[in-house]
């Protein structure tokens, strides 16, 4: 492919210079510096400075160092929702060196058990709220030490406040105490180097179970860069407001919201629960939003919640979806609404993770990821691993500074999803124009073998976005003895009135013969994940 894209970059440098911040310790340094009493975080009512982080991450690094005594390398997991505690914690995992592994707090007992073990976690920072799942599998795991975190942690609001597990509270350390405690405690910094690692991604990944991506200090900073290059005047130093719904243990929202947005002197709204849809509205209508991330799902369900349209969106400069390919009709509807564009991306956790995305200098272009990113370079190969031409569809294979440097004690994985000349393999299906802009047709093991015919779900779903009467939809391949495999849709209604011979009716006047669903099911709701991201997997998994 030659990286035709790089025709598009107008004045963006084609590479980053990875050396302009060595480690994600001299990004937060250097942010601190420039943005010190201006407020970092918001979020219950209270505002955290950029002064306050430093300091309070500082001093929980002390405590974690001096007296648990871990050390430069010590996996401790993260188990919370978006709270002023969570850059805290952050930070200050960072700073005494030590890897934080991002962990769903909706997690089973089971997945967070496997995480646990797998990473070999010595300690545990945990939400009060989910604290009865660790309690469950506690003494199945290797985890010495935990740390408790309440909903009034570090803004003094005084409210209902979910308490510890009560097995756990008398082996567990709040973190107000720590912190507090750690003021008094020297701090020794440890040497950092680029290629160490700072954050253990859990993913289902290309293959099997879930697995760590080891996501080292060069990948986030590398990460970081460019996509500083690729928005330009779309981020303003010291001057941007930021919500933050999508999770911040998510490695989009990590990287993005919080870390791109930190280096920028954003201050930046956290959102505990995104799914409480009127308190994000309510959240919204307190702040000239400046930049705003999600999926789909949280795309689409802001616009049917009241009073979401009548928000003051005249300081919109740049929305960015992920996740899952962005629906033409609900970026649309969107548009119209806000009068911004979602300008989408791409990318996964195994590589830090954006991968693609659209430049500031360019007009949103409906359906595609946009170009890759500086130092970034993308091929498309077919099942023989040929680079395929331009128009055809073939797997995604991406090589950079972003990218892991492979999963955490698997070499078998790794063997899996690397090529002998060094690419990742996305499992992604995707083409690429002559223009080299990528668009991602869908998910390699999501596809639909119809008659020997490919139907990839993206478009049905896409095709259903435009029908009025449709929420949200999944559209996935069950067993059929003539066909091989048959086209199933799941419906969330907006409209009652909305049938299956609708349904069918409008993706006949709009979709190849097999590509129209065979099956048409409505429901009051989809599986999703905390992210908001359809499940097709347990929709299959449910037949």
């Amino acid at each position: 492919m030659e990286q035709v894209w790089l025709k598009r970059y107008a004045d963006i440098a084609t590479t980053i210079d990875e050396g302009r911040t060595d480690t994600v310790v001299d990004l937060l340094d250097n942010a601190v510096r420039a943005f010190g009493d201006k407020p970092a975080f918001h979020c219950l009512f209270t505002n955290l400075r950029y002064r306050e982080v430093d300091r309070l991450s500082r001093d929980f690094a002390a405590w974690l160092q001096s007296h648990l005594g871990l050390e430069k390398g010590d996996r401790v997991a993260v188990m919370m929702p978006n709270l002023l505690a969570f850059p805290v914690i952050a930070f200050g995992l960072i700073r005494a060196g030590l890897v934080q592994v991002n962990v769903n707090p909706m997690y089973t007992p089971r997945e967070l058990a496997h995480q646990l073990n797998d990473a070999g976690c010595k300690a545990v920072v945990v939400f009060n709220g989910v604290s009865q799942t660790l309690a469950q599998v506690i003494d199945d795991t290797p985890v010495e030490h935990v740390i408790g975190v309440a909903l009034d942690d570090l803004n003094g609001m005084q409210g209902p406040n979910p308490p510890m597990a009560e097995s756990l509270r008398e082996r567990a350390t709040p973190l107000r105490l720590a912190v507090l405690a750690g003021r008094k405690l020297a701090f020794t910094a440890p040497r950092i180097e680029r290629d160490d690692p700072i954050f253990l991604q859990y993913t289902g990944g290309t293959t099997g179970p879930s697995k760590g991506a080891v996501l080292s200090h060069r990948n986030l900073v590398a990460n970081v860069a460019m996509m500083d290059a690729f928005l330009g005047d779309l981020l303003e130093d010291g001057k941007d407001v930021i919500v933050t719904a999508l999770p911040l243990y998510h490695i989009f929202a990590l990287m993005v919201n919080f870390l791109l947005y930190f280096k920028a002197g954003a201050l930046n709204v956290l959102i505990p629960n995104a799914r409480d849809l009127p308190a994000v509205v309510r959240e919204w209508s307190k702040w000239r939003v400046t930049a705003f991330t999600g999926v789909n799902t949280l795309f689409a369900g802001l616009m049917h919640t009241p009073g979401f349209a009548e928000q003051d969106f005249s300081g919109m400069k740049l929305c960015m979806g992920g996740g899952a390919p962005m629906q033409k009709a609900i970026s649309e509807r969107w548009k119209a609404i806000t009068g911004c564009a979602i300008r989408e991306g791409y990318g996964l956790s195994e590589t830090s993770p954006v991968v693609t995305a659209t430049p500031a200098h360019l007009d949103h272009v409906n359906g595609t990821i946009g170009l890759p990113l500086p130092s970034t370079d993308l091929s498309i190969r077919d099942d023989d691993g040929q680079e395929v031409t331009f128009g055809e569809p073939g797997e995604l294979c991406v090589k950079g500074p972003q990218v892991m440097s492979g999963y955490w004690n698997r070499p078998d994985a790794n063997a899996e999803v690397f090529t002998e000349d060094g690419y990742f393999r996305t499992g992604d299906i995707a083409t690429v124009d002559a223009d080299g802009l990528f668009r991602i047709v869908d998910r390699k093991k999501d596809m639909i073998l119809v008659s020997g015919f490919n139907v990839f779900p993206n478009e049905v779903e896409d095709t259903l976005a435009a029908l009025e009467g449709v929420l949200e939809s999944a559209c996935v391949g069950v067993p059929d003895e003539k066909t091989g495999e048959a086209v199933k849709v799941v419906i969330v209604k907006s409209d009652p009135a909305l049938t299956e011979e609708r349904v069918v009716e409008h993706c006949r006047g709009r979709l190849t013969a097999y590509k129209v669903p065979r099956i048409v099911l409505f429901t009051d709701q989809l599986p999703k994940s905390t992210v908001g991201k359809i499940l097709r997997r347990s929709l299959r998994e449910g037949q």
